[in-house]
């Protein structure tokens, strides 16, 4: 543990280097997500690779850098892509960017990715905000001897995703008439491989709305720091167990490139408010 809070203390020392920016809110772009960076008043943009330790993303949908700037008034760290347990990476490597920029001084994080539908009533697009989530991977970023200045050791996960940026979000929404925007529960399972009828069936009965790959164990790490949480979800597609049609991953960055426009507009419209 000693070796990684080095390496978490390196990055954070090399970032204050480089600039005096201290973000307040982190961004997490997933799939199909990056075209928020345009948007922002850049001060520092960084590739991953530059950063020392920050893992290298392998996911040719995830642009891979970390962008420091103004949004909406707001100081903002976007990171534009993720890293997934399904690359070989551990959940405490994926989880390493979202430790640093806490330790810039960010205190709060929205997190987004393309999910699978789980719930019938949900279409392609529907943007789903967490109220909850269920951890299928195993790995927890927590594992091991815990570093008393970062978080306690028993963190508490009774309302893990932050009531009062839940009813903005679902305000800010409906003020947009934005319609196909859901309160669900996240699922995250380890991939790569997707899931089959009976996982779907499965899945579902457990209580999840939605499906993916990614987001809890940064979710995970940004409680454990004690960041407030927002999570939304863009569903790409919905699958029903009992009439399965193939998953193609270019079908669900094409479909979550439709909905990102939609995405987009209600990021904006809530990182003001918040």
């Amino acid at each position: 543990m000693k070796v990684y809070k080095d390496k978490v203390d390196e990055a954070v020392e090399f970032l204050r280097q480089r600039t005096a920016f201290a973000p307040e809110i982190i961004l997490v772009l997933g799939t199909g997500l990056s075209g928020l960076g345009e948007k922002i008043e850049a001060e520092v943009v960084l590739p991953y690779e530059d950063i020392p330790n920050f893992p290298h993303s392998t996911v040719t949908s995830h642009a891979g850098n970390l962008i420091l700037g103004i949004l909406c008034g707001k100081r903002v760290a976007v990171l534009q892509g993720r890293f997934h347990y399904y690359e070989g990476y551990s959940s405490r490597e994926i989880t390493f960017p979202i430790r640093v920029l806490a330790l810039l001084g960010a205190k709060t994080i929205i997190v987004s990715n393309a999910a699978g539908g789980l719930n019938p009533a949900y279409a392609p697009g529907t943007l789903m905000v967490f109220e909850d989530h269920l951890n299928f991977i195993p790995d927890n970023p927590l594992r091991g001897p815990n570093i008393e200045e970062w978080g306690p050791r028993f963190p508490d996960f009774s309302q893990t995703y932050d009531r009062q940026m839940i009813e903005l979000t679902m305000a800010c929404a409906a003020r947009l008439k934005l319609a196909h925007v859901e309160r669900g529960v996240y699922v995250a399972i380890p991939g790569p491989s997707l899931e089959t009828p009976a996982e779907t069936r499965y899945l579902r009965s457990c209580g999840a709305d939605a499906v993916g790959m990614s987001t809890v164990p940064e979710v995970i790490v940004a409680v454990h720091a004690g960041l407030k949480v927002l999570g939304i979800s863009v569903v790409s597609n919905v699958n029903d167990p009992d009439n399965f049609k193939p998953i193609i991953l270019e079908e669900i960055i094409a479909e979550t490139k439709k909905a990102e426009a939609r995405f987009l507009s209600l990021l904006l419209e809530v990182l003001p408010a918040i």
